[in-house]
Formats: structure tokens, C-alpha cells, sequence
């Protein structure tokens, strides 16, 4: 089994996976180990072919060790892929497309095609539990208005207001692991669900003074707050929200400085990137380039990174891929 300690630079990363060979047979390993198991029945009765594919004996397809993955059906050379990988994962502010562009020697739709094909792996699951003491928060992103002509600037678009902004919601435990996902707005209804799905009953909760989380209480939840109009930020030491406060912070750092503008069908998935770079944010490189191996061999729906937007589910996608195919045929046969 491949060591994957040894990672410690996108150099060593060059280096061993220098031809399609290792980097084929590496994703063997790391999928399969001694026993292939066929992705479409599940059955372990398979042979390897000349050609170096497999074949299932039980339901006669035929299959590689990228087919189900993140790397089915490309036309470029692993390396590039495991290079995006490692440098993604290894990032401590993310990179850029065009950045991956310049040092895989892709093009820039390519090179973000790439990186969302990646983030489609950091997805949150219901796995995540938080309890003991959680902050929460919500934030908002976009609609900045100070480089704005004057005439073009958003009236009353202060504070919570969504006219120009996207809602993001928070949740971290103390020492542990954070939650954060878009939101359609910020309403006691919208929000309290996720809550509910995501921290244990009975936890110890902080938050600001805003309305929304009066029914913390009524849910079981021990819940205190700071009050952020009067300027109080800490009260009786322990009661606070600086750690979301502090992830908020790093995410928009992230966003500003690397990307600069995040389309808002995509913004989940810088979420999910920021998430699991925070939650891995003790660990090295090199666990992480190893953990990105483990999730990319895993099912991965291709259609999921075509989608308009990270809510819009498969069947809405065809339906608007076939409304815009008729627009264009009407346009263009007539």
C-alpha cells in the first residue's frame, strides 16, 4: 500500500506519480486493495483484461479503476488531476483556476472544471454531530456598495438585508468541528431545522441578539447571548461567539483574496471547501492528500458539477438543459 507520508510537497507528488502506470495503479490500490470489486452489480468476481481494464464475470461489464470516479472518462493524464489535488488540499487560502491553469498547463475552464469536480467531494453529511458547546451565526455575503457609483448603489441594503447578498449559516463546536451552508434567508423557520439536524439536544448554545434564536430554548437547548448593538462581545468570559466569528473571518479572506467573486449557484462548495479545511485544519498535507484519494475513488455523480446550481437537483438540470436546447433550435433552425 502506497505511504502516503511522504507527500510533503507538490514535488514528491511530480516525482512518484511521474507516468499514467503508478498513477492507475496506485487508484487501484487505494479503491480496491487485492479484491476488485465491479462498481456497476458489486460483486467481486472480475479479471483483468489485456488492455488493462476489468471485466465482471457476473454481469459482463466492463469497467477501469476511474470508472464511478471523479476521474471517469478524462482526457487528462492523472498527474494533473493529483497535482489539482494536492494543491487544493494543501492550500491554506485555496487556489484559484487560473492559478491550477498556470501550473498544470490546462486551460482556465479546465482548471475550474477541475476544482469543482473536487469540492463536489468536501460535501457535508449527516454523519456530523455537534454537541457540548456550539456558536452559531449567521453571515452574508456579496453586495458590497462602497466602490458603487452613487446612482448605482442598493438603497437600505445594510445588516441583514438580502437585496444584494447571500445568507450563510454557522454552527461550531468548541474544539471541534463547524457547519456552515447557504441559506435561503435567515428566519427562526428556515434555521431551526438545520439546527435541530445538525447539534445535539441539550447542548449549551451561543449566539448574538438577534431574534431568530429565542426558540433555542423551547427546542432544548441551553441557550446564552451577547449583545452585539450594545457592543458586548464577551460576557462573564465564556459566553461569546469568536469561534465562528473566527472561521467567518478566514472565509472571507479566502473568497476576497483567491477568488475574488463567487458566483452565488456555486457558493456551496467554497462553503464545503472552507468547512473541511477548518476541520482538518490540525492535520498535515499529507493526511488530507490521502483522505482526498479515499473520497475521490468513491461514487461520484458527473452530472452533479453541470448543475445550475448546488440545490438544483438532476431532474430540474434536464429540464432547464432541454428548455435552453429548444430556445437555442428555435433560434437557430427556423
Amino acid at each position: 500500500m502506497l505511504d502516503f507520508s511522504k507527500f510533503k510537497s507538490v514535488i514528491a507528488v511530480i516525482n512518484h506519480f511521474n507516468n499514467e502506470t503508478i498513477c492507475k495503479q496506485t487508484l487501484e490500490e487505494v479503491r480496491w486493495g487485492d479484491d476488485v470489486v465491479c462498481p456497476h452489480c458489486g460483486q467481486h468476481h472480475c479479471t483483468r483484461r489485456k488492455d488493462g481494464r476489468f471485466r465482471c464475470n457476473h454481469c459482463k461489464h466492463n469497467f477501469s479503476c476511474t470508472t464511478g470516479t471523479i476521474f471517469e472518462n478524462t482526457k487528462l493524464p492523472l498527474q494533473k488531476w493529483f497535482i489539482a489535488m494536492y494543491l487544493i488540499s494543501s492550500h491554506k487560502k485555496g487556489v484559484s483556476s487560473c492559478q491550477v491553469m498556470r501550473d498544470c498547463e490546462v486551460s482556465q475552464k479546465t482548471a475550474w472544471f477541475m476544482l469543482h469536480k473536487i469540492r463536489g467531494l468536501y460535501g457535508i453529511t449527516d454523519e456530523i454531530a455537534l454537541d457540548g458547546e456550539v456558536e452559531m451565526d449567521e453571515m452574508y455575503l456579496g453586495g458590497r456598495e462602497t466602490n458603487k457609483h452613487e446612482g448605482k448603489k442598493t438603497p437600505n441594503n445594510q445588516g441583514r438585508s438580502t437585496k444584494t447578498k447571500t445568507p450563510i449559516f454557522g454552527m461550531i463546536e468548541r474544539g471541534g468541528n463547524v457547519v456552515a451552508m447557504k441559506v435561503d434567508n435567515t428566519q427562526g423557520a428556515t434555521l431551526m431545522p438545520i439546527v435541530e439536524q445538525f447539534v445535539e439536544t441539550g447542548a449549551t448554545t451561543y449566539t448574538d441578539e438577534a431574534n431568530i434564536y429565542n426558540r433555542l430554548t423551547e427546542n432544548g437547548y441551553i441557550h446564552h447571548f451577547v449583545n452585539h448593538r450594545q457592543r458586548e462581545y464577551v460576557r462573564a468570559k465564556d459566553i461569546h461567539t469568536n469561534g465562528i466569528e473566527g472561521f467567518w473571518a478566514h472565509f472571507k479572506r479566502v473568497i476576497f483574496s483567491t477568488y475574488h467573486m463567487v458566483s452565488k449557484d456555486y457558493l456551496q462548495r467554497y462553503i464545503d471547501e472552507q468547512v473541511y479545511r477548518w476541520n482538518t485544519r490540525k492535520e498535515n498535507a499529507e493526511f488530507r492528500f490521502e483522505d482526498m484519494f479515499k473520497r475521490a475513488v468513491k461514487s461520484f455523480d458527473y452530472t452533479d458539477v453541470l448543475s445550475l446550481s448546488s440545490v438544483v437537483s438532476i431532474e430540474h438540470f434536464r429540464e432547464y438543459r432541454l428548455m435552453y436546447y429548444n430556445l437555442w433550435k428555435s433560434t437557430h433552425c427556423a
